[in-house]
């Protein structure tokens, strides 16, 4: 003899409300407002003084304001988006600069097998522009005479041959050893010196950091963690 059994059992009953549980309605900030001043609205007016009733002006009134407010809602969750678009952006561009080299803010100068990278950040035109290098002691070794030059960053390489060149055996130039040195900018315009022109060190990207609070950050060998808008030029 078959058994029937009563599927209005509690375990039964749990476990088919478990399995056919319903989704959760989700209802964005725009749709909560909105529901929140109907809800006041409705229940103002089914209190209101029958004698002295909500007249159209009040009414006109408090739509506007819900307009106002469902508007402001939209507005800000737009902005939301876009800026976590931004920040994917920002993050993959990033990203893409690893292994490159790049100018910063600096005054640092490094000297490999005669080869060196430098630049000069100006903020406005120039007359004269000059561009002193020292070495460890602070001695000036040579003196870059750029002349006039417009507004803009400019990368320079250095040659490491002084100012006082020597000449090796076979009559070539001797440059000086590899290692640090430092520069400094002179620009003048009408003979005024510039304060708004500055020097950039060459570095490269070792990594890069994001997170929701300081966003995305270049991790540089020298310089360590900047923001994207610290580089001035890519190389």
């Amino acid at each position: 003899m078959a058994t029937v059994t009563d599927t209005t059992s509690t375990p039964v009953t749990d476990l088919m409300a478990t399995m056919n549980a319903k989704k959760p309605t989700s209802t964005d900030g725009v749709s909560a407002d909105t529901d929140k001043f109907m809800t006041l609205l409705v229940t103002q007016l089914q209190n209101q003084d029958p004698l002295n009733p909500m007249d159209n002006a009040q009414m006109t009134s408090q739509l506007a304001q819900l307009q106002t407010v469902t508007g402001v809602n939209k507005l800000n969750t737009t902005l939301e988006s876009l800026q976590s678009s931004y920040k994917s952006s920002e993050a993959m561009q990033a990203t893409n600069l690893i292994g490159r080299g790049v100018l910063v803010d600096g005054n640092n100068v490094t000297l490999a097998s005669g080869k060196a990278v430098l630049g000069v950040n100006l903020a406005s035109d120039v007359d004269n522009l000059k561009v002193v290098i020292s070495d460890a002691k602070g001695n000036e070794v040579e003196t870059m005479d750029l002349g006039a030059q417009k507004a803009g960053v400019m990368p320079l390489a250095w040659d490491g041959v002084p100012d006082a060149t020597k000449l090796d055996s076979n009559g070539k130039p001797i440059t000086l050893a590899d290692g640090n040195y430092t520069f400094k900018v002179v620009a003048t315009r009408g003979g005024t010196p510039l304060t708004d022109a500055t020097g950039l060190s060459l570095d490269s990207v070792a990594s890069v950091t994001t997170n929701g609070t300081d966003g995305v950050k270049v991790n540089l060998s020298g310089k360590g963690a900047l923001t994207l808008a610290d580089i001035k030029q890519v190389l």
